[in-house]
Parts: C-alpha cells; sequence; structure tokens
C-alpha cells in the first residue's frame, strides 16, 4: 500500500464543531445529497454542515486537477471513486485547506455559502453497487450460531478457520440508511418434521456489520496480492444485513442464503476515506491455524471502530442492546478481497463487500438479535417493558460506528431503517 495521505491529528478548522462531532476536519467523508432543487449532488460534511462540491466547484472555489463541476453532478460516487485513490487524496486535501483555521477571512464567507444543515438535507446511496458479497468473518459469531444449530464441539466447520467464508448477495436491494424495511414473505417450517408454510417471517433479525467500497478493480484473471489489498479499498460504511432467520434456516442447505437474505440490506450514506482511518490500524485476532500465504498479512491488519446498536421502540424508547467493535473480526477486509480474487475473480469500482455479522466476546457485544436473545430463550427487556427475541413490526434498528483517540472522532453517522409490515 502506498503511503496514505494523513490529515494532521492537531489541524483546526474554522467551522466551529464540538470536540466529540463525528465529522471533523479529519474526515470529510464523501456522499450524495439532493435538497430543494431534487438535484444528486456530491457533497461533503464537516461538524454539523453538509457541503456542496458541485457549488464549490461551479463557483470556481474548489479546484483540484481533473474534477470539472460536473463530476460533482452525479446520483452515485462511482464516476469520481473512478478517478482513483490519488485524485480522490487530492480532492480531500484541497478540501481540507479550504477549511483550515489559516484560511482567508473572505474565502471562509465565500465557502460558507456553500454549506446546508445536515438535517435540512436528503442523504441517497452513495454507490450503485454492481456486486455484493456478504462475508462471515466473525469467530464469535460463527462460534455463536454454530453451538445453536449444531453443538460446541462442531460449533465451526473445518473450513471457517482456514479462509474467509462468504456468498453473493443482492446488489440491488441495497437501500440507503432511513428507508423503511418491509416485512419479508417466504416459506417457513414452524416446528421440526411440519411441512412448510408461507408467510411473514416471524424471526427478522438484524446483523451488524461493516462494508467496504471497492475503488479499483482487478482484471479477470489477475487476483489482488494481500500487499495491494487496501489500495483496491476506497472506504467504510456501516451496513444491515436484514435477515429472515426462519426462512433462511429452511432454505440454506444445501446451497445457503437466499429469499432469507435478499428482500433489503441498508447502508450508511457516507463513504469514510481508509485514508482517515489509518491512525485506527490494530492487530487483530491471533490465527488458530497456519495460513496459506495468500492469506498471511505481515504487521496490523483490522481497525478499531467502534460499533453499537441501538432498538428505538414505537413509543420512542431508545435501547442500547449491543455494543461491539470492528477489531473482533477474525478475518480482515484485506484478507477478505484477497480471498474472494484469488481464483481471478474480477472486482469492479463501487462493488461492496460486508464484513458479517461482527460479534464480540461477551453478550452485550454480540451483533444480531439470534444471539443477543439467544435464539429466543432470552428475551430482551425494552424500557417500556415489552419483550424481543427478534424485530418487532414498528421498531427502528439505528447502528452507529465510530473511531476515536485523543485527538478527535471519525464518526460514519449511522445506519436506521423501522421494520413495517
Amino acid at each position: 500500500m502506498n503511503e496514505a495521505l494523513i490529515i494532521d491529528a492537531t489541524r483546526k478548522s474554522w467551522v466551529a464543531y464540538t470536540a466529540d462531532n463525528e465529522f471533523p476536519i479529519q474526515n470529510l467523508p464523501l456522499g450524495i445529497f439532493c435538497y430543494k432543487d431534487h438535484t444528486a449532488r456530491v457533497c461533503s460534511r464537516i461538524g454539523d454542515q453538509v457541503i456542496d462540491l458541485y457549488g464549490l466547484s461551479s463557483g470556481e472555489i474548489l479546484q483540484v486537477e481533473g474534477f470539472k463541476p460536473n463530476c460533482f453532478l452525479s446520483k452515485y460516487l462511482n464516476p469520481l471513486l473512478e478517478k482513483g485513490k490519488d485524485s480522490l487524496r487530492n480532492l480531500r486535501s484541497t478540501l481540507a485547506q479550504l477549511l483550515d483555521e489559516a484560511s482567508h477571512p473572505d474565502l471562509k464567507k465565500k465557502i460558507s455559502e456553500h454549506f446546508i444543515p445536515a438535517d435540512q438535507v436528503q442523504m441517497l446511496l452513495p454507490v450503485k453497487a454492481g456486486n455484493y458479497t456478504d462475508f462471515y468473518s466473525s469467530r464469535e459469531h460463527a462460534y455463536n450460531v454454530g453451538v445453536m444449530f449444531r453443538d460446541p464441539a462442531n460449533a465451526l466447520l473445518p473450513n471457517w478457520l482456514h479462509m474467509p467464508i462468504g456468498y453473493h448477495g443482492r446488489a440491488s436491494s441495497i437501500v440507503v440508511s432511513g428507508t423503511d424495511i418491509k416485512r419479508p414473505n417466504g416459506q417457513m417450517v414452524l416446528k421440526d418434521g411440519e411441512a412448510p408454510v408461507f408467510g411473514a417471517s416471524r424471526q427478522l433479525d438484524f446483523e451488524l456489520e461493516m462494508g467496504f467500497v471497492v475503488g479499483k478493480g482487478n482484471a479477470l484473471g489477475h487476483p489482488i496480492p494481500i500487499q495491494q489489498a487496501e489500495e483496491h479499498i476506497q472506504g467504510l460504511v456501516i451496513f444491515n444485513d436484514w435477515s429472515a432467520r426462519d426462512i433462511q434456516k429452511w432454505e440454506y442447505v444445501p446451497l445457503g442464503p437466499f429469499l432469507g437474505k435478499n428482500f433489503a440490506s441498508s447502508m450508511s450514506p457516507w463513504l469514510v476515506d481508509l485514508d482517515v482511518l489509518q491512525p485506527f490500524k490494530t492487530d487483530g485476532p491471533r490465527p488458530e491455524k497456519p495460513l496459506l500465504e495468500y492469506l498471511q498479512t505481515p504487521g496490523p491488519h483490522n481497525y478499531d471502530v467502534q460499533l453499537e446498536v441501538w432498538l428505538i421502540t414505537a413509543d420512542g424508547g431508545e435501547n442500547l442492546i449491543s455494543t461491539s467493535n470492528m477489531k473482533y473480526l477474525y478475518w480482515s477486509m484485506a484478507q477478505q478481497l484477497a480471498h474472494h480474487t484469488v481464483n481471478g475473480c474480477n472486482m469492479e469500482v463501487g462493488d461492496v463487500c460486508a464484513s458479517g455479522t461482527i460479534s464480540g466476546p461477551t453478550p452485550d457485544s454480540y451483533g444480531s438479535m439470534l444471539e443477543l436473545a439467544w435464539k429466543g430463550t432470552k428475551p430482551l427487556i425494552m424500557k417500556d417493558g415489552s419483550e424481543r427475541t427478534f424485530v418487532s413490526n414498528g421498531d427502528t434498528i439505528v447502528m452507529k460506528a465510530f473511531a476515536q483517540n485523543q485527538n478527535y472522532r471519525i464518526g460514519f453517522g449511522e445506519v436506521r431503517g423501522v421494520v413495517v409490515s
């Protein structure tokens, strides 16, 4: 990986925001928004302000080689991603210079004319994923599920500790945060040994995941070496891979997830650049089995990103039901991408890969209702006194993610979805 552009940790902006704001000058994520005229545009964010990059560019305030104003009139970030990491580094670096506290007072006034309060805009899906792959990279999650449906001695299948397990999901049903989630219908078996019935899923679940967006593809037949994997990853989003456990249980043998997964996956609207997460790089779990050479990663290869899941009941009661961390992933993003392409599979710009459910070592860090309520045997008690074993109609699931150090916090915003009948 080339040396990443890291914005000075002590850098300050003339834009006012609190010390715990998730969008300091060190972040500057990219997204797509629309405002009064309903035109989709590329934006960034600092503090509580969305930055209209088309406005800055057309006003000749933001001038970056290779980026004409029309570049920022787009429904998705894909055309910008096609320009490559170095170009996007130049874009974010130039934007940071404009927002730096040393900017000229006259320039500050011109820039602020292209700010819009974040609560006044509609954020759209940031990328158009041509392909979507969901991995199964948390050992704790895989073990917990194996214990529930097999036994502790055989919780992990023989291949799990040797390679990242994944499946190809449905890209067309990825939706942006805030989109209602309709409870899916399908076949399910209500009691072992009985004939299947058709109806609405009774075991709707969330999965706490992080997703990465491919910013550089590879040619068919040419694997991505693990040493170069992160140069192909542009940034990260929060990802909720909604799951209908009862539909999934009946259908997944022999070919794996299908209707229990493909009805919806929710994505947060801000693409946080991988460069800004480099200060939060950390060691992952120690491999329990010798790894084949193409999966071996010298040095730290995980990221210390804190995760939260909130369940908001229909009366507005907010319940923090899970706190986890991306560092718990047994298989890192680099390993996932190297394995995905080792057979010559070609990735394309805008492709999305999700981590799979991120569960930690303690019950309060599990990343799904299946685990939190332990297959329905340990219901969660909400503030209003109601119980949950799975997600009910009217419930809103909110996931948050942030990385924190002594100087600033890098946030991803949130991914939110309310379940409707």
